[in-house]
């Protein structure tokens, strides 16, 4: 499994709310602002040295990063509040066909061994399992429903109703 198989070639990205990303042009403009000095002092000194160890200084590393940080982390929740959508194409192709349904006995009459498929004895069920998928191979365009029901003892079938009546 690589590492991109979710993205095929016939997917397209797209997003919900496009005019958000129109936020990341703020970003850069925030970090502009955000890295710029205060306004000019409103005191001034002859000699500022004693009032340099509460005056703002640079940035450290440590500082740097986590600022890089905070505006990618905000970038990536602009991008999130977009909605990227990944979208596959759908390709829709006209094809006519019918609607079959496959009745199959599944009784035990079927598990008898009276067929021959490929020159080895074969049950019923065998016989109707091959020829059945041969069926649904050659349709590609029709739908194919096969209902399923087992008669046992505690199950009886449909009876007539003439028959039946007294």
């Amino acid at each position: 499994m690589q590492l991109f198989d979710w993205w095929s070639a016939n997917s397209a990205l797209t997003f919900a709310r496009p005019w958000l990303l129109l936020l990341v042009l703020a970003i850069p403009l925030l970090a502009y602002l955000r890295g710029k000095r205060g306004p000019a002092a409103a005191l001034t000194y002859s000699s500022t040295a004693s009032l340099r160890a509460i005056g703002k200084k640079s940035a450290a590393r440590a500082g740097k990063i986590l600022r890089a940080l905070l505006l990618a982390s905000l970038a990536i929740f602009v991008l999130a509040l977009a909605r990227p959508q990944l979208g596959r194409s759908l390709t829709q192709i006209e094809a006519s066909g019918i609607d079959v349904m496959l009745v199959l006995d599944v009784s035990g009459s079927m598990l008898t061994k009276d067929f021959t498929i490929g020159g080895q004895e074969a049950t019923r069920v065998d016989a109707v399992r091959e020829v059945t998928r041969k069926f649904i191979d050659a349709r590609p365009n029709d739908r194919i429903g096969i209902p399923v029901k087992r008669q046992t003892r505690k199950e009886p079938g449909a009876r007539a109703l003439d028959r039946w009546r007294k």
